[in-house]
This record gives C-alpha cells, sequence and structure tokens, in this order.
C-alpha cells in the first residue's frame, strides 16, 4: 500500500467480490470518521455485475444475465467486469471540502485528466451524469460513470472508466439511465493502454485532484445544477 499526501493507495489483484468491497468500504468510511484510519483511494476489478444505484428504475434492468447488487451510492445501474476499472474513494469532507458538489466535480475532473493523458478529449455532458468522449465515428458516447455516497461527511463508491471490457456486457441494462448514447472504452476508441497505464495515470492526476479540493474547501463556485440528479447519495 502507497501514501499520497496522508491517504493510503491500494490497488486489489484479480477480481474482487462485489459485496466483500461494500463491506469494507462501509467499515473504512467508519473508521475514517472516527479518527480510526486513512482516507483511502482503492482501485479494483469485479467479476460481471449490475449494480444498482438509489435512483435506479427496474425497468432498466433488461436481463438477469449477470448478478444485481443493491448499493447505496446514487445512480442508476451501472455494470462493473474484467477490463474495467473502479475507484473507489474514501476521502473526509469534513476535513477538505464540506460540499458535496465540489467534491463530485473535482471527482470528475480526475477522470476527466486522466483520460487527457492517453489524447482522449473526455468532458462533463449537460444534463447526463457520468464521462463523456466521441469515439472514432464521431459519435459521442460514456466512457465512465460516477456515482458517490456520503455518510457522516466521509465519501464511498466513486467512479468507474472502461478500459478493454466487454461492452457487450452493457446491454443487459440502460447504463445510467441514459438509452440514446452508446459506451465506449480506451480499447474502443483504438488505444491499447493497460489498467497500469491508467492507474499511473490516475495518480499523476491526482495531486490536481487534491488541489480542487483544498480550493472549493475555500470556497465552492461550482453551480448546484453542475452536479446531475442521482449522481450522490446521502446517509
Amino acid at each position: 500500500m502507497n501514501r499520497l499526501d496522508h491517504i493510503d493507495w491500494e490497488i486489489s489483484d484479480g477480481l474482487l467480490a462485489y459485496p466483500d468491497a461494500l463491506e469494507r468500504m462501509d467499515a473504512r468510511q467508519t473508521a475514517i470518521r472516527d479518527g480510526d484510519a486513512r482516507e483511502l483511494i482503492w482501485l479494483v476489478e469485479h467479476p460481471p455485475l449490475y449494480t444498482q444505484g438509489t435512483s435506479a428504475d427496474p425497468a432498466e434492468l433488461l436481463s438477469g444475465r449477470f448478478p444485481v447488487f443493491k448499493t447505496g451510492r446514487g445512480g442508476r445501474f451501472t455494470y462493473h467486469g474484467p477490463g474495467q476499472r473502479v475507484g473507489y474513494a474514501m476521502i473526509d469532507l469534513a476535513a477538505r471540502c464540506k460540499d458535496v458538489r465540489c467534491y463530485v466535480h473535482a471527482l470528475e475532473g480526475w477522470v476527466i485528466d486522466a483520460l487527457a493523458a492517453f489524447g482522449v478529449e473526455a468532458r462533463r455532458a449537460k444534463g447526463r451524469i457520468g464521462i463523456w468522449c466521441d469515439t472514432r465515428n464521431g459519435q459521442e458516447a460514456k466512457i465512465g460513470a460516477i456515482g458517490v455516497r456520503v455518510r457522516r461527511w466521509v465519501t464511498a463508491h466513486g467512479f468507474a472508466v472502461n478500459i478493454n471490457p466487454d461492452l457487450s456486457h452493457f446491454g443487459g441494462i440502460v447504463p445510467c439511465g441514459i438509452s440514446e448514447y452508446p459506451v465506449t472504452s480506451l480499447a474502443d476508441l483504438g488505444l491499447s493502454a493497460s489498467m497500469a497505464d491508467f492507474d499511473e495515470a490516475l495518480r499523476q492526476s491526482f495531486p490536481a485532484f487534491l488541489d480542487a479540493l483544498a480550493k472549493a474547501g475555500q470556497a465552492c463556485n461550482v453551480p448546484k445544477q453542475s452536479i446531475e440528479k442521482g449522481e450522490v447519495a446521502n446517509a
């Protein structure tokens, strides 16, 4: 386990069972809030599964092909599986930035900056949850998902970015409730980046994420409407 700015940074090998991830996040959130553990960035991969956020519409689950797990994060249905980097961020907002809007904005910015290292012009899209870019044929597509839970000002869950997953697995859901646009990945964009390559890009762009939180802690200038409905769940 490495440490960056007093934050633990961990990368798990193999495919992590989703219930195990939920259990550990819940315990770590409590420990951070009680002062018994440091903040944590935890990078994982899961076996194929669907997660159901607090705003999910049951009609958007189109297939029972993979297990479905209810989760306390904001958002709707999301796919996780091999070839997708899932980042769980357990950050103490009470100490860094007591504004959920600015935290989500900074989290999105971190993912966008990491993707930029591969020449991907990723962006936010007004009215749509997630991280977006253009495919090789110019079509707008979703390359990353955002879903956050905040409990006693400590965050959990985070982001999922498609590196080289089987994109057909997304066909069992309406990803994040948005049916008009496809999903894409670095591999689909013609980029041969590995999971380790993307992890390094996350590490390199991490200081900018912390700087954004520090600035937000002084004054958050993110408009209320900039955080899309359903991205965040509070408990």
